[in-house]
Parts: C-alpha cells; structure tokens; sequence
C-alpha cells in the first residue's frame, strides 16, 4: 500500500483507536508498582502516542502532498531513467506519455469539453535529467477549429519537497484553469506541472551546481525544447510563464529574470529571494562566489542589467515570514523601471496550500492575461 494510500491512512487511524481503547481497558491491571506493570502502561502509551502521530502525519502527508512514495519519504528516491520512446523517423523524443486522465473535479470526461490531464516522463536532452510532470490540455487544444493554434504555456513549480500530484489534485491548478477559461476569465493555456527538484532527495534550488546536475538549464532550456517537440506551443518567450510555490516560487522569479528569452513572466506564491544552504541542499556553489550572487535576487537587482520580463509576487501581513522582504523585493524592482511587478498581499495567510489556493486564480489570470497564442 502506498504512502498517499486511503488505506494506509485508514488503517493507522484504526490502529490508534484500538490502542486507546486497550490503554483505557488494560489500565487499571496494570496500575500496580512493579517493573512489568510500568513497563506496560510505558509500551501503550508510547504505541499510542506513534500510533496518533503517524495518522496526523499520513493525514497532512495527504493534504500537502510533501512525499509521494515510501522511497521519497525515507530519502531512496534517487532514479533519474526514463524509457524513451522514438518517433517514425528514428529519432529519440524527449517526452513519453504515461497516461491520459480526466480533469479533476470536473464533470465531462471528454477532452474537447473538459480539457484533459497527461501524465509524463521529460528527459534534458542538454542536461540529461529526468523528470516526471502532468500536463494539463485546455478543452480548445482537442477542439477541430483549433488545430493550427499554438498555445500559451506555463510551468507550474512545487515547494520542496512537494509532489507534482499535489498541483493536480490538491491545488487544482487544471480544475482551476478549466473554470477560469470557460467562464472567460483567462485565455486557454497549457500547464506542465512538476516539482523543482529534480535529483532526489537534494533539493537543488534551481541551481546549476559545479559538477551537476544542472537544474536551472534543464527549467530553461531544456524543458522548453521537449514541451515544444511534443505539443502546439510557440519558442517565443512572450508565450511562456511559470509559477510556482515556496521554493517553487523562488525558482520561478530566478529563471525568469536570470532567463528573459525563455519566460516572459513569472509568479512566486510566497516566494523567498535567496537560496538556503542546509542539510537538504549540500554545497550548491562549490566556493562560486558569483554562482552564489547570482542565486541571490536582490543582489541580481543591484549589480546586474535589469531583465524585460514581468513578475508577480505574493505574501501576506500576518502569517508569511516573507511578508519584509516581498516588500523589499517590490521596492527594488520598481527602482528597474525596466521589469514590471505586481503584487498580491493578503491581510492573512499561513505558508500552506489554503493560502495558495485563495492565490493561485488571480495569479492565473495575471500570468494568462501577459502571455500570447499564435
């Protein structure tokens, strides 16, 4: 049974009942003072505290989507291959399609009405890494009249460690992006979802680490060429967005101003500007004192060229740490004049899914309203 299993779940919660329920039975044979009975009413208590404990912790495992497998939780998930499929002329395509499903929480199964979302393997063609994503096809994309368009598309960032299972099913990017599109609120738009570390368990932080892997020239470069070489997008930057959440968000905001020609705009759901060093990430710099700065964004704004591209930020008053420096940030790119920021600041808000999920529609339609179909 797997680590999101309904099962699991139910079954650690019914563990926990049952120990309760024979610590309050067993409890007063085993009230007598000596080694045996003390030693019991330790072992209960202690099974049951677990017990407890690991069904709070299966329950928001499940709500946030931080693990996806026993493997990822317990830091063995490490496999970066991927099988390729080669198309009639013999040479290797970058994506294969796992799986094709319906959208989430929407009625109609039927792609020209609905939309549809595609399971997918990615392999860097430059960077030789493999990743696994969702793609989320907009009703119009299946739709006869529309054969000859290419579409907007956006890449849709995790937090770490974060599932890309999480952007479909708990964040409700595709749901989200169906509503908005047929109620005429954004334009149709593609999303390839994924979570930003792409080596497990490291978290990299879009970084292109001395020696590798090479995550930010996967994010912007070599994703871009396999998404185009599979589905109806356009090179042009103007047609291409990201977005992501916490370390998601930060990756976002750097690829984007670190690679105007590959994103013409970027939101970071309560984004921080710097990347940490920590046991999850190891030595990402390798003593590069430039590669160091250059990760740090308010250091890219005071000595770097300021990028053409559009950003979008958000924090809240009470409740983000990042509330100070979203700020900061905000008053250092209106000092460009040359990239543009907007900004979505909630009068509360904690750093979790609920507080993106009232984000993540106003954010959709900023980054639809700025990008453009051919």
């Amino acid at each position: 049974m797997g680590l999101t299993s309904n099962k699991v779940l139910l079954l650690a919660i019914m563990f926990a009942v049952v120990l309760f329920a024979g610590t309050v039975w067993l409890w007063p044979r085993l009230a007598r003072q000596h080694w045996r009975t003390v030693s019991g009413r330790v072992g209960l208590l202690l099974a049951t505290q677990v017990a407890v404990f690991a069904s709070v912790g299966l329950a928001a495992n499940q709500a946030f989507g931080f693990y996806a497998t026993w493997a990822d939780l317990f830091g063995q998930e490490d496999g970066q291959g991927v099988v390729v499929d080669h198309i009639a002329d013999g040479a290797a395509s970058p994506i294969r399609v796992v799986s094709a499903s319906r959208v989430p929480g929407v009625s109609s199964g039927v792609p020209q009405v609905a939309g549809q979302v595609q399971k997918i393997d990615i392999l860097g063609r430059t960077t030789k890494i493999a990743a696994p994503a969702f793609v989320y096809l907009p009703p119009e994309y299946f739709q006869a009249g529309e054969r000859n368009r290419k579409f907007p598309v956006s890449v849709v960032l995790t937090g770490y460690p974060g599932t890309a299972q999480a952007l479909v099913d708990k964040l409700n990017y595709p749901s989200t992006a169906q509503r908005l599109t047929k109620g005429g609120k954004m334009q149709p738009m593609i999303l390839v979802m994924l979570r930003p570390s792409v080596a497990p368990p490291r978290d990299t932080e879009c970084v292109d680490v001395p020696g590798g892997p090479k995550t930010e020239t996967f994010f912007a470069k070599d994703l871009r060429e396999s998404v185009m070489s599979r589905y109806r997008v356009d090179a042009t930057p103007a047609s291409w967005g990201i977005i992501g959440d916490s370390t998601g968000g930060y990756c976002a905001l750097k690829i984007a101003m670190h690679h105007p020609k590959s994103y013409g705009a970027a939101v970071g759901l309560s984004p921080y500007y710097k990347a940490p060093i920590d046991a999850t990430t190891g030595d990402l710099f390798h003593g590069d004192k430039n590669l160091r700065d250059r990760a740090n964004l308010f250091w890219m704004l005071k000595h770097q060229s300021a990028p053409e591209t559009s950003l979008l930020v958000t924090s809240s008053k009470i409740g983000e740490h990042n509330y100070k420096d979203t700020l900061r940030f905000i008053k250092n790119v209106q000092d460009t004049n040359v990239t543009r920021i907007s900004s979505i600041i909630l009068p509360s808000g904690g750093h979790n899914f609920n507080t993106w999920r009232r984000e993540i529609p106003a954010a959709l339609q900023w980054l639809g309203a700025r990008l453009v179909s051919h």
